[in-house]
């Protein structure tokens, strides 16, 4: 048989994230102790100060860290589109990934932000306001009636909303019995569905 080269190894740094994600998400960042975090990934608890400062620290560069994958994510696929059109497609298609693979850090969001330090906090919403601005240059291109300085308001209203409808996937998307697929579909179709209508309000 010819040698199967080894899947590498996911590093350590990250086997950490993931598991503080899901800990934190599921039992509150004041219910996890650091060497549960540990625990999770085979290694005692102070052997995480090697890699986080702290549990404090592993919030933040979760956190942080979402928040300037998705603004840069975004900017790059918002780029890469040819057309208005296919620049919100884009970018709607990506937060459903987001939205379907990485809901332990959508609950830590709703939940958790506010144990953040002040420092960290405002960054997080820098990032978070640079991402909406991304998103309403975007939708206001694509459908004209939205491009007019009056309907400002109504783009960024129908913004959020599309953020408050994809987001909610950690609440349901265990129940409904769709596949991953299925439901990707079906966001996807609801995000442009509402940002058409917003437009017909106009």
């Amino acid at each position: 048989m010819p040698n199967v080269p080894a899947a590498p190894a996911v590093p350590r740094r990250d086997q950490i994230r993931k598991e503080a994600a899901r800990l934190f998400a599921a039992r509150g960042f004041l219910g996890v102790g650091v060497d549960e975090i540990g625990k999770a990934v085979g290694i005692s608890g102070p052997a995480l100060y090697r890699h986080f400062s702290g549990k404090d620290a592993m919030l933040a560069d979760l956190l942080i860290g979402i928040s300037e994958r998705l603004l840069e994510e975004g900017r790059r696929r918002a780029g890469e589109a040819t057309d208005p059109d296919g620049a919100l497609d884009a970018l709607i298609v990506g937060h459903v990934d987001f939205a379907l693979d990485d809901r332990d850090l959508i609950t830590l969001h709703d939940r958790e932000l506010l144990h953040l330090k002040e420092e960290d906090r405002r960054r997080v919403r820098r990032l978070q306001r640079a991402y909406v601005e991304l998103w309403i240059e975007v939708v206001r291109q694509t459908y004209p009636t939205l491009a007019e300085p009056a309907a400002e308001p109504t783009a960024r209203t129908a913004v959020h909303a599309v953020f408050g409808l994809l987001n909610s996937t950690p609440h349901s998307a265990d129940r409904t019995g769709l596949s991953r697929s299925a439901m990707a579909g079906l966001l996807r179709g609801l995000a442009q569905g509402a940002f058409g209508a917003a437009a017909e309000q106009r």
